[in-house]
């Protein structure tokens, strides 16, 4: 990849410092407005810039001992550690869970000139990871035979996968969302590795450009539909629209045949699908576009309705057009759903799960967590959490609450970032660390 080059990575390090030196010499203070966050956020006044505002936190991992912090009542400890850029967890119905690693597919070609040097910050801040670490691109299985919630039993379930996120298990059949198809493998209750090939279900959009690569993955209630979200392949279609085709977008397949048909579009880069207990309705968190300003546009979760259009590229937070995007399309703006509730601007929401358990404190139940991955575009961070956002009637009832902080340190420094959430077999919620190479269990105290 051309950004490998030490050279070429010499000189963008002294563009990116000139532009941040630029840009912060000419930005007003930028911390989070709490005004973006609920179900009618304030939206500022759009910016736009040369080379927009980037800060990336510099990863120094977790020493020995460290963990995250955890809210009153809850406590919180490693249950596997070592592991290579963990994404997403999974639990099977024997309580094992599955740990979904992998990496960014290869680069994508450059098609603008501040793209050499957005890049370049992008692959700091969502390659994940803080130097060597284990291998990825695979599945390993977790089990805690004698339940003190670190796993005595860590084995490679699934190997050589390409670019996996989502999972779904239904009956006999395991389903993994690879960045370019979902496969299916045959499962057996107990056994720690599937040696069985897997066969292609459905192929999804991947390279040679694959901007949003990771595919999250949810099985409907009766089992006989699988939901995967497909992100953008640009921020806003700097690769030309006939690269987005069938993308920004949540797919319904068929699980027997395989046959698909596009659910829902306009969603940058949906994750964490999940469905709501009380309704059975499908939800998903959103990561929105970027370079409109440290507070536009806000990511944000929402239900999502079959059929409905949720504005990209044309529209944010329903009809607020983005001028910058070629041709303008009044006909899908003026149709444009408004997302259920924002979670603040360039959080990275990457994960979220409904509880149901019994472990927690009762004021979670019912409720959604969500993985905010964290900002690097813009000065202040914003993000590097998981929140909670607290349900009644199948809506969210309240602002969000910090539940798992300390991400990041005194110095503003990472020493993790969390991406996929999930509940164990015993209540617990885990927490996938994709820069810590961590998975996170948080309990009662």
């Amino acid at each position: 990849m051309l950004l490998r080059h030490p050279h070429l990575r010499s000189i963008l390090a002294g563009l990116l410092a000139g532009a941040a030196a630029l840009s912060l010499a000419g930005c007003s203070d930028d911390e989070p407005d709490p005004g973006e966050i609920g179900p009618n956020p304030k939206l500022p006044e759009q910016s736009q810039f040369l080379v927009p505002p980037m800060h990336v936190a510099k990863v120094v991992g977790w020493k020995d001992g460290e963990t995250p912090k955890v809210a009153d009542g809850l406590k919180i400890q490693a249950m596997a550690s070592g592991l290579g850029h963990p994404r997403s967890t999974y639990t099977l119905p024997n309580g094992d869970i599955l740990a979904v690693q992998s990496t960014a597919p290869k680069g994508e070609p450059v098609t603008r000139p501040k793209d050499l040097i957005v890049g370049w910050v992008q692959s700091f801040a969502t390659g994940g990871g803080g130097g060597d670490s284990a291998p990825s691109n695979r599945i390993t299985l977790l089990r805690d035979a004698d339940g003190d919630g670190v796993a005595e039993t860590s084995e490679v379930f699934l190997d050589h996968l390409n670019s996996p996120f989502g999972v779904a298990l239904v009956g006999d059949d395991l389903y993994v969302a690879n960045t370019d198809a979902i496969m299916r493998y045959p499962y057996r209750e107990g056994e720690t590795k599937i040696t069985e090939p897997g066969t292609v279900l459905t192929e999804l959009p991947g390279g040679p450009i694959d901007h949003h690569w990771t595919k999250s993955l949810v099985a409907s209630e009766d089992g006989n539909t699988l939901y995967v979200g497909v992100g953008s392949n640009s921020n806003i279609t700097e690769n030309g629209i006939e690269a987005e085709k069938n993308r920004a977008a949540i797919w319904e397949v068929d699980r027997q045949s395989g046959r698909h048909r596009i659910f829902a579009t306009g969603l940058r880069n949906p994750n964490g699908l999940s469905v709501e207990p009380q309704t059975q309705a499908l939800w998903t968190v959103v990561n929105e576009r970027d370079e409109l300003g440290p507070n536009l546009v806000p990511d944000y979760m929402t239900s999502v309705k079959d059929g409905g259009f949720y504005g990209w590229p044309y529209s944010y937070y329903g009809q607020n057009v983005d001028p910058r995007v070629m041709p303008q399309r009044p006909d899908l703006v003026a149709k444009a759903i408004v997302p259920d509730y924002a979670l603040s601007s360039h959080v990275a929401p990457l994960g979220m799960t409904f509880y149901t358990g019994a472990n927690l404190p009762e004021n979670y139940r019912g409720g959604a967590f969500v993985g905010e991955h964290g900002s690097w575009n813009r000065h202040s961070f914003n993000g590097y959490k998981v929140v909670f956002v607290p349900f009644q009637d199948g809506k969210p009832s309240g602002p969000p609450q910090d539940v798992v902080t300390g991400f990041l340190d005194a110095q503003n420094q990472t020493r993790g970032r969390p991406v996929g959430v999930g509940v164990d077999g015993k209540g617990a919620l885990l927490v996938a660390d994709d820069v810590g190479n961590t998975i996170w269990r948080v309990t009662a105290k």
